[in-house]
């Protein structure tokens, strides 16, 4: 959490969203609200949520009794070990262009190897900052497959079905994808009812923000459920350092008046019925897969996305045959426990040390939404 002379630099910034003035009043609001004989506990799913809350010093700002978990809402984060061993089996066939996101190619995998290494062995792994990106490699490729190792949340899945879309029209046949796109609604609800979870240990949560640019595609109904079914409350947040306030003076409201509500803070960008033809694409392409495996968060039921069986010729996981021997975690890594809100990354012993971004042991130091990255980048912050 930051200094206090680092808050008041960094809500100097001349912007609509960081007038210092506003951004106290509301602080001061949650701080005559709060009961001081009441933990509140609220949870922001959204890796972009929790680095808000680090790099503008906002846990430093809230009473000590408010207490900030954090979420699983970083999609690099969550993927299986499972799942990077297959893409590193994939990468490592000769005949093969392997394109991915930033983030996932230093995620290492059960020899604590990761796709840079295999880069560095001569194999061709390539960086795409599109999807689209694929189309070109491949026409100028003509003698390699191209495949396309998908992720993300909602905010992502778009892209992925708007490339299937355009391989079965424009019948390019050396692209294939594999789909890791998982979905936000079912991990929330595993949090919340999942008994093996209570048995892995878990945290009270009394109120969620959800994420701000997943809703912006999937919009807010589907969060209406959690409040109807759960009795929690929950605000679709923005992630300047008003729209994080002013969503935690809200749920402490609700959690006060013990009224769940749903409300859209980002009410500037999300929608009830979220981005129509987007999601419109992904019915076109995806269906649900029946489970998959979440680092820290085991299986969950219909929680991620496989690509239809009109579309299945550019399934990379039909059209290459991979047999992986079992997947091997690092014992010293808390990924998961940090990844559920259990422990705080300080809490690891190999935090700071041994993982940091350069040398990273798990993924949650990896990615640029991972919890440990944002309490490592910032570490000059009294923690």
């Amino acid at each position: 959490m930051m200094k206090p002379n680092k808050i008041k630099e960094n809500l100097s910034i001349d912007n609509a969203f960081f007038q210092k003035e506003k951004i106290l009043g509301i602080v001061d609001k949650i701080k005559k609200e709060v009961k001081s004989q009441k933990m509140y506990s609220i949870m922001e799913f959204c890796g972009g949520h929790t680095h808000s809350l680090l790099k503008y010093g906002i846990l430093d700002l809230l009473p000590e009794n408010v207490q900030m978990i954090h979420g699983p809402g970083c999609p690099v984060c969550v993927m299986s070990i499972e799942r990077i061993d297959l893409a590193i089996e994939l990468a490592q066939n000769p005949d093969v262009i392997f394109c991915t996101y930033g983030d996932l190619l230093r995620v290492p995998g059960s020899k604590r190897k990761s796709l840079l290494h295999v880069k560095a062995d001569g194999y061709d792994v390539r960086m795409v900052y599109s999807s689209m990106d694929c189309i070109d490699i491949a026409k100028k490729n003509p003698n390699k497959e191209v495949i396309f190792f998908a992720l993300g949340f909602e905010t992502t899945t778009p892209q992925t079905a708007y490339l299937i879309k355009n391989l079965k029209e424009n019948n390019i046949k050396n692209v294939s994808v594999v789909s890791n796109h998982v979905l936000t609604p079912s991990a929330i609800q595993h949090i919340l009812n999942a008994p093996e979870l209570r048995e892995m240990e878990s945290v009270p949560i009394d109120a969620f923000i959800g994420p701000g640019h997943v809703s912006t595609i999937i919009g807010y109904q589907p969060y209406e459920y959690f409040v109807e079914e759960f009795k929690k409350p929950v605000v679709i947040s923005g992630f300047e350092p008003e729209d994080m306030l002013l969503s935690i003076l809200y749920l402490i409201r609700c959690i006060n008046n013990k009224t769940p509500k749903l409300i859209n803070e980002l009410s500037r960008a999300v929608t009830r019925e979220g981005n129509l033809k987007a999601k419109k694409y992904v019915a076109e392409v995806f269906e649900l897969r029946k489970v998959f495996k979440w680092r820290g968060l085991g299986n969950i039921p219909y929680s991620s996305l496989k690509i239809q069986q009109t579309f299945e010729e550019f399934d990379a996981e039909k059209r290459f045959f991979v047999t992986l021997p079992p997947p091997k975690e690092n014992k010293a890594c808390i990924c998961g426990h940090v990844l559920r809100g259990v422990k705080k990354p300080t809490e690891c012993p190999i935090f700071g040390k041994v993982c940091t971004p350069e040398n990273p042991m798990g993924s949650c130091m990896v990615s640029s939404e991972g919890v440990c990255a944002a309490y490592y980048l910032y570490k000059n912050t009294k923690l």
